[in-house]
């Protein structure tokens, strides 16, 4: 919901340190790798229920993602790139509410599976109305910078990681957060499916 709003800050506080590192001819690739094995690092911690190391992981990884972007952008934005942002970011956030489940599977399986069921609404509903836009030749004005068109609704990045901070402060509440926000995450995919269903009423596509 405030991604948008959210992004240039980001870009002006992340540019120095991709500056730097795309002086040293560190790929952009290498660094979404690099921050998905944060992710992964984090997932092990959650599993043990090492909360504040889960926290610092999460914290690297969405850094590392920002800082992808920020390297691309300097040394030229790749197809590939753009498939590794999506895809790895699909896997990292599916992978949190899991290791809380492995933690305590009696109080949190239930909740982190219906959480991830709506991270599916959300992400199907985000790839589906991006690759149609793209057929269409339409792009996202809110996101100009990024590597494909970029649908926006209730929980969208910066929601998400604000979420999983609360989960690691406190784990205890992890039903309580996962249903909350599993109903955020439903109430964003009917808003684009809805979305959808306007914007591409009347828009046939070409077939070759």
């Amino acid at each position: 919901m405030i991604d948008s709003r959210i992004l240039p800050l980001q870009r002006a506080a992340l540019q120095p340190g991709a500056e730097f590192l795309a002086r040293y001819g560190v790929r952009a690739d290498v660094i979404s790798m690099v921050g998905f094995l944060a992710g992964l690092g984090a997932f092990a911690a959650l599993c043990f229920g090492i909360w504040l190391l889960a926290l610092a992981l999460i914290l690297a990884n969405r850094l590392l993602d920002g800082l992808d972007g920020a390297v691309a952008r300097i040394q030229g934005p790749t197809a590939r790139g753009a498939f590794l942002d999506i895809a790895l970011d699909m896997v990292f956030y599916a992978l949190i509410p899991l290791g809380f489940a492995v933690s305590a599977p009696d109080a949190n399986a239930l909740p982190a599976a219906v959480l991830i069921v709506s991270f599916v609404g959300t992400g199907s509903s985000f790839l589906a109305f991006s690759a149609v836009a793209a057929k269409l030749g339409r792009n996202a004005p809110e996101f100009p910078t990024k590597g494909i068109y970029y649908a926006g609704g209730l929980a969208e990045g910066v929601e998400t990681i604000a979420v999983f901070i609360a989960m690691c402060l406190f784990p205890g509440a992890f039903p309580i957060i996962a249903y909350g926000f599993a109903a955020i995450c439903a109430l964003t995919t009917l808003v684009r499916w809805r979305q959808a269903w306007l914007a591409f009423s009347g828009n046939d596509l070409k077939h070759d």
